[in-house]
Formats: structure tokens, sequence, C-alpha cells
């Protein structure tokens, strides 16, 4: 018995330890397979195969980028998932959050290995239907000789022994290192990559752009994610116009070399969403349920982008996204009123103020 565990590949001891994970959390559960995932997604009013990615509601899908896949356009960001960011259902509510999310088409899903409890949701919310979604997480370890446990603890929570897309963390991650920093991460992921645990390597990016566009243009990466809104905002900083002249120069360089294009900060983190209400308390209450959708639209003009990663606590708000993307996407002058009132608005309170502007 030890000679044949010795004779085991580490692509098999990945194998093992997901399957084994698996079965201690879910008994009965079927075995499962490894193939990736058929690219195209099947016309809704046809049964698909059991291995292809299926999209069975209303949202309309994009090419995913280079990489072969067709996808909704609404990805889930598990951002929104853990109690400590603001998730205000239990954990079983949240489960089945990620399996409403899917039974009403959404097939890709985003995550972190930081995302607290976020991973550990995903796999249980997604269990059994792995071969019909597209996972990504990140990491975001600054250390090389990390990665490959940060992936199989990844692995371990998502409850799968593949990953389509690992990203390198914006932060903590890209902005913490030097772009040569990132590629010794990067070379970390490709050995992966080549021994099949992941399929597809990409980045996040909340701000610092100059370093996401000398990753675009190292040619290694098929996906990148950048915050990209209405609002000009990453995670702790508003930007200035040179942030946003090499924001653009991303996604220009990501879409010419054929990329996949996540837009994160669709709704600036709330700003424009969950958050508006509280940040500019005296605006008029209509108007602001009407920010979201005004913000997606604003997006969708970009063709060049394939997917809008959006945090989504409730049901209500994964109905709400999915009724504009069902509806007339077209962006309106009263879409470009209402954004640019509110943004000098929301720009001028207190929490935006505190934040560095670079």
């Amino acid at each position: 018995m030890a000679k044949e565990t010795d004779q085991l590949s580490r692509r098999d001891m990945l194998k093992l330890a997901a399957q084994a994970a698996l079965v201690a959390t879910v008994s009965g559960c079927l075995s499962r397979t490894v193939t990736p995932p058929v690219v195209k997604v099947a016309p809704v009013d046809q049964p698909a195969p059991a291995d292809q990615a299926v999209a069975t509601g209303t949202i309309p899908a994009r090419a995913f980028g280079r990489t072969g896949l067709e996808l909704p356009i609404l990805g889930f960001g598990g951002a929104a998932l853990p109690a400590t960011w603001g998730n205000p259902l239990s954990l079983d509510d949240r489960v089945k959050l990620v399996r409403y999310a899917y039974d009403r088409g959404v097939r890709y899903f985003d995550t972190a290995g930081n995302y607290f409890e976020s991973e550990s949701i995903l796999g249980q919310g997604l269990l059994g239907l792995r071969q019909h979604v597209q996972l990504a997480t990140k990491v975001q370890t600054t250390i090389p000789a990390e990665v490959p446990k940060a992936v199989e603890k990844s692995l371990q929570q998502l409850q799968t022994d593949y990953l389509d897309f690992i990203q390198i963390h914006g932060t903590p991650g890209l902005e913490q290192m030097s772009v040569k920093q990132a590629m010794a991460i990067h070379g970390e992921l490709v050995k992966l990559r080549d021994q099949g645990v992941v399929r597809h390597i990409g980045f996040s990016a909340h701000s610092y752009f100059d370093k996401a566009l000398a990753l675009i243009e190292t040619g290694g990466f098929e996906q990148c994610m950048l915050a990209y809104g209405y609002l000009p905002k990453g995670y702790n900083q508003v930007f200035a116009a040179r942030m946003l002249e090499l924001r653009n120069a991303c996604l220009a360089k990501a879409h010419e070399r054929g990329m996949a294009i996540v837009a994160m900060k669709v709704v600036g983190a709330g700003c424009l969403g969950v958050r508006a209400g509280s940040l500019v308390p005296d605006f008029d209450k209509k108007r602001l349920t009407q920010l979201p959708a005004a913000a997606i639209r604003y997006v969708l003009q970009d063709q060049r982008v394939n997917l809008l990663a959006i945090g989504m606590r409730l049901k209500q708000e994964i109905d709400a996204n999915i009724g504009t993307l069902a509806g007339d996407t077209a962006f309106t002058a009263a879409d470009r009123a209402l954004l640019a009132e509110f943004s000098v608005r929301v720009l001028d309170s207190e929490p935006l103020k505190k934040l560095r502007v670079d």
C-alpha cells in the first residue's frame, strides 16, 4: 500500500484530497469527473449534455475572450456572501442564495481565499453542479512557495478538484508586489495549469493599473478583472485622471490580446446600490432604486467587457439585475443624468472624501 501511495502523482493527491473533503461534508454524493465543461452555452429550450455549462434564465451571453467560452454576462460576486461584510442572511440561506443564482441562469461564480466563508458557501451551494458552472477564485499570497497550499485550500473549500479560473488577487496581492514578484506568482500558477489543477490564469486590479497594464503586456494571462464603473472608484481610492487613463489602456490592451475582461465595482462597491441611501440620505428614494440598473447599462455599452461580476446579497438583488439585463439595455440620457447627479453628491460624502486619491 505504501508503494502505491508513493507512486501517486501530485495531481492524483489533489483529486483525492478534494474528494475526501466532499465525502466528509456530504455523505452519499456521486463521484465527480474532472472533464472540463464544454465551452458553448446551449439554447435554453434544448436539453443540455451533462458536461455543458447551460444558461436557464434570460441573461444575455457574450464570448469570454479567447477562452472559447460563451457565458451569461452576469457573474456572482462572492464578496457579497460573508456575514462580516454585511450579508444579513443565515448561513443556510446564503447557501440557498447561491443555488438560486444558478437556477436563475448565473453560470460564473467569483470568490477568493480571503473572503471568509465565501468559498465554503459556494462549495455547498453548487454541490452537484460543478460541470455546469465556471468557478473563479484568487490567491492573495505574495510568496510563490505558498501558492500550491493556498490553491489546495480553495479546492477543498469549493469541493472541487480543479478551478476554471485562478487569479492573482489585487489586494492583498498585486497592489503589494512589483510586476516581477507578480510574475513569480504567475509561474507557480502555470505549474498548476500544466498539472490540470487550474484551466485559466488571470488577475484582478482595483487600481494600480500601471502594474495591471504591465501584466497584460506579458501575454501570460487569459483573463483580467478590472474596477470599471461610472463611479471612478476602486477598493480604497477615488481615481484621479491619470489612473482612469491607465485603466482604459488596460481595457484596450486586454481586448487587443483577446483576454476575457470582467468588470467589477460596476455599482461602486454598493455606492450606486445598497449603500447609496446611507451615503446620500436626502436623495430622492425612487431615483435611488434606479441607480443600479443605470450603472449596469453604463458598463454594458462597452462591448469589450465580457462579464459583470456583481455582489448580490439577496434574491431580490439577483432578480433586479437579471431584470435589467433581460430588458432594454440601452444607456439613456436619463441614465447619464441620474448617475452624474448622484455621483457628484456621493463623491462629496465623508466616506468617499476620506479615500486616498492618486
